[in-house]
């Protein structure tokens, strides 16, 4: 079982703020939040290890 990481790595993160950000810009508040879900559900399944996402649901409290 890997360990949550919770220190900074992401490669620019400012640079993918902005993306982020620019992903959003144009949606509306519903259509926001169903990119988000969508998003998590992506990024979840990338990780895969149920452990991890489980200390990621934690730490997100």
């Amino acid at each position: 079982m890997r360990e949550l990481n919770l220190e900074p790595n992401i490669a620019d993160p400012d640079g993918f703020y902005d993306e982020l950000i620019a992903a959003h810009s144009t949606l509306s508040k519903q259509e926001s939040d169903a990119f988000n879900a969508r998003l998590l559900l992506i990024l979840a399944n990338h990780i895969g290890d149920r452990a991890v996402l489980a200390a990621a649901l934690e730490a997100a409290k």
